[in-house]
């Protein structure tokens, strides 16, 4: 007989995390390979009894419970990726770069931070919207995902980045860490008021803040400051249509959901995890029909398997 599979535990903490696909990636990509991987939401947005809610501040507490039952990673989500630093022992040298972190592995009793949203959105991009200018983009959102973002657009070629965000600290911390790095002047904190004038310049919109998200529905900007000469790529994934991307798609912009992004982490993630090379091209269309329909493969395992 062959020797037992290894098994996994793995895990995503984050708030509002009810609809996300990561479950569903990260099984149907262990099956093949032939791993047990049972993956777990850690909602801080879901109620923990009678009128009780977990809430942001008990992240820390979770990320503990999970090193101690024995979890092998976990993914880290909104509001979490830059709160939980603190409570880890060690950075990737790209985490501690970013200041920011959206997978945690344990590995003989340490928890080590990493971050794949930057390689993440590099390669959606590159696929998803080829060629497109970077001459000037408007990024709103400053916190872990867009300061992941913001240096992929750098290391892409981005000659000059506005940043907005709803905290001016965040967007001035983030704009100062860019310019240290990559030269002084080519990050612009703006604040939300400034954003007709930016946007009616720029090549490309970025947006990578959590409105439009299934737990926080809306559009992140008056949609009347859109035209049909920018591009834009969204971070959230889900609903992969969001109303940024209607209202972009309705003046003829060209645009990039959030699921190549997704897929692409997930697939960065998933070899923390395991140490295996994953099969990216089948998590991509793995995203595409979960998408499509959630149903058949709740879980990552498609019914009656």
């Amino acid at each position: 007989m062959p020797p037992p599979a290894r098994s996994y535990l793995t895990g995503l903490i984050g708030s509002g995390i009810g609809p996300s696909l990561s479950p569903a990636l990260h099984e149907r990509e262990a099956d093949r390979h032939g791993l047990r991987l049972l993956y777990r939401t850690l909602d801080l947005a879901a109620p923990t009894g009678p009128g009780g809610v977990r809430g942001a501040e008990a992240a820390p507490e979770l990320l503990q419970a999970a090193r101690a039952v024995g979890f092998d990673g976990l993914n880290i989500t909104h509001p979490c990726k830059q709160s939980l630093i603190d409570h880890l022992d060690e950075l990737s040298p790209e985490a501690a770069e970013l200041g920011a972190v959206n997978t945690v592995v344990f590995r003989k009793g340490r928890a080590v931070g990493h971050n794949t949203d930057v390689t993440g959105f590099t390669q959606s991009f590159a696929r998803g919207l080829p060629g497109a200018p970077l001459g000037h983009v408007v990024q709103l959102g400053a916190g872990g995902a867009g300061a992941a973002v913001s240096h992929a657009l750098f290391g892409m070629g981005a000659d000059r980045l506005t940043l907005a965000d709803k905290d001016p600290a965040r967007t001035e911390w983030l704009t100062a860490d860019l310019n240290h790095r990559f030269g002084h002047g080519r990050a612009i904190a703006a604040d939300l008021a400034a954003l007709p004038e930016a946007l009616a310049r720029a090549d490309g919109l970025v947006h990578a803040t959590p409105v439009g998200m299934a737990a926080h529905p809306g559009l992140p900007l008056p949609a009347e400051l859109l035209h049909g000469g920018l591009w834009v790529a969204e971070v959230v994934y889900r609903p992969l249509n969001t109303e940024l991307l209607r209202q972009a798609r309705r003046l003829g912009c060209r645009t990039l959901d959030g699921g190549g992004m997704a897929a692409f982490q997930a697939a960065d993630a998933f070899r923390l995890f395991t140490g295996l090379e994953p099969h990216t091209d089948r998590m991509l269309e793995d995203l595409a029909r979960l998408v499509a329909d959630p149903e058949p493969m709740r879980y990552g395992r498609e019914t009656g398997a």
